[in-house]
């Protein structure tokens, strides 16, 4: 595993983002672990979250013209995955995310940010049922945009690309981390041992 999923992982730890327990998905599963980055709310924390993306992108290599992220959660994560491209980068990346409900006075419309246009990656969190690929892509058809990339902190590695899959479009889904990455380092911890156990039984019922 490279050094800076490593330290994602203990900063997603130290951070509770990652939490193990007994959750009920949005697609009804009953999870022993569940990550949400909702929980970062101080600007140290969503910086560094932004770097961990802006490093995914650039060593996946995709070429594409704006980012996305969708309302909400995705929202403070296209806005530091940006300022880390500058940052660290020197790459000036055009980023916008949507209303909720179109804006009817002022500037008006369904976008904030960069116009959408040509090869798009979309940023999230954690994609359990597609749900916000499909919604994401509704949005860019608008536009004549098309949906090329999506970055995420973690991959689950379950049966959940299906209703994405379905929508007849294809993406190239990229993530900080996957389950293997996080098992990885559980194995490493003396402490964690209970919580490998109700993740295996997981994989075997859920996992790809």
């Amino acid at each position: 595993m490279e050094d800076w999923k490593y330290k994602f992982i203990e900063f997603a730890l130290s951070r509770q983002l990652i939490k193990f327990g007994h959750f009920t998905l949005k697609s009804g599963r009953k999870s022993p672990y569940f990550f949400n980055t909702g929980l970062l709310s101080n600007g140290s924390d969503i910086a560094k979250l932004g770097y961990f993306y802006a490093t995914l992108l650039i060593n996946s290599k995709i070429e594409f013209d704006v980012l996305f992220g969708l309302a909400y959660k995705g929202i403070p994560i296209v806005i530091s995955t940006a300022i880390a491209l500058a940052k660290y980068y020197k790459i000036k990346t055009p980023y916008c995310f949507n209303r909720k409900e179109v804006k009817d006075h002022g500037e008006g419309g369904l976008l904030i940010g960069n116009p959408l246009y040509g090869k798009i990656i979309l940023v999230d969190d954690v994609i359990t049922t597609g749900k916000s690929i499909s919604e994401s892509v509704n949005i860019m058809n608008i536009y004549n945009a098309n949906l090329i990339g999506i970055l995420i902190s973690l991959d689950r590695q379950e049966t959940k690309f299906n209703n994405a899959i379905a929508t007849g479009h294809q993406h190239t889904v990229l993530s900080i981390i996957t389950l293997s990455d996080l098992v990885d380092y559980l194995k490493t911890k003396q402490n964690m041992s209970n919580n490998l156990k109700f993740i295996y039984s997981y994989q075997d019922t859920y996992g790809i």
